[in-house]
């Protein structure tokens, strides 16, 4: 049963933390993020970049965690446990172990049954409210081609002003709604998942206290209960570790993690396009016989397609690097700048902007032309 591992990393869910449930919950940080966001005051722009990195990760696990193949195994593999600790409970009858066993098994069994039900609802919730938002995303599209005198298109648009204003109404009570049911859903899963790290421990104690008149008096009872320890154990400790991997990749390898991410998910943030509209500059370090005369670089701008050319910047030596790589700017490299004034090796930040079209920084849409 995965609640008692899943703790060890973190997670009240089946295989991976949902944050799509409601605006307060996309907005609440991950502890992966809120660990890295910690260290940003000591770490700087650098450690920035990682938080939202890690973010960004935890909206991608979120939508891998809730969808149906996922949901499907999880659901699959809970009810595999649970069948198996039936079959077994009603062919040991006759055996006597000497610890009780089959409350044990029979309460890890209804722990299974119980974590079934809690991601049924919360799957039901997120995909009842993604189709509601589909069909209100199209009933507000406004109407094209409309057809008769100017008095008709009037009562329209009148009619959909007013659709738009019950829209908002309704929107505001069913966040409320949501909110309500995400944390009566938030608490139901802490519960049941104190209640399994509570039980293995019981569970483990009466293994080990049972010694070998448990294996003698009931051996299937007794390797059964084995079993789902050791798989509790055994998820546990891959959940650590690849949340050790992750942490580690996102401190000391960034450029790998945004490349994974791009091949996974595809062009998902902005186009090319998109990513063309921002002024691009080369790097330039002023020498003198190949010595460095000045602290300072200099970013010279690179005309785009229309021939639009923008002044140079001066940047001192300590903001001359890559806060997505961690490396210096070379002389001649290329950078890519943004409107808030924060600038990325250009082969950086296109795989960046390709996956989330916001600045790693300071959250600057380019999509938008806003923060957030």
């Amino acid at each position: 049963m995965e609640e008692e591992a899943s703790t060890a990393s973190a997670s009240a869910e089946p295989l991976l933390r949902p944050s799509r449930g409601s605006p307060e919950q996309a907005a609440r940080p991950s502890r992966l993020a809120a660990i890295l966001g910690g260290a940003a005051g000591r770490r700087g722009p650098s450690m920035l970049v990682r938080e939202a990195a890690a973010l960004h990760l935890e909206e991608r696990r979120a939508e891998w965690a809730y969808s149906r193949v996922v949901v499907t195994l999880d659901v699959a593999w809970n009810m595999a446990f649970a069948v198996a600790a039936a079959a077994v409970l009603s062919v040991t009858v006759r055996e006597r172990p000497t610890a009780p066993l089959r409350i044990w098994i029979t309460g890890y069994a209804l722990q299974c049954a119980i974590h079934v039900a809690l991601v049924l609802a919360e799957y039901r919730r997120r995909r009842t409210a993604t189709e509601r938002r589909g069909l209100e995303e199209a009933a507000a599209s406004p109407a094209i081609g409309w057809g008769g005198s100017g008095r008709r298109r009037e009562r329209t648009a009148g009619r959909m002003r007013r659709k738009r204003r019950e829209q908002q109404a309704r929107e505001g009570a069913e966040s409320k709604q949501q909110l309500i049911l995400n944390n009566f859903s938030k608490r139901c899963e802490s519960i049941n998942t104190m209640a399994s790290i509570l039980w293995w421990l019981i569970g483990f104690y009466w293994v080990v206290s049972g010694g070998e008149a448990l294996v003698q008096n009931a051996p299937r009872l007794y390797w059964l209960t084995v079993v789902f320890l050791a798989f509790d154990v055994c998820f546990a400790i891959f959940c650590v570790a690849l949340a050790c991997v992750i942490g580690i990749a996102l401190c000391c390898c960034l450029p790998c993690i945004i490349a994974i991410l791009y091949a996974v998910v595809g062009q998902e943030g902005a186009s090319d396009a998109d990513i063309s509209i921002l002024p691009r500059y080369r790097y330039a370090e002023p020498s003198e016989n190949g010595q460095k005369t000045s602290d300072e670089g200099v970013m010279i701008p690179i005309p785009d397609s229309t021939g639009t050319s923008r002044r140079q910047r001066i940047l001192p030596r300590e903001d001359a690097e890559c806060c997505i790589c961690l490396t210096p700017y070379e002389d001649g490299v290329e950078i890519h700048a943004f409107p808030c004034n924060h600038h990325f090796h250009s082969t950086c930040i296109v795989k960046w902007l390709r996956i989330n079209a916001i600045c790693p920084l300071c959250k600057y849409n380019i999509l938008k032309g806003t923060d957030g």
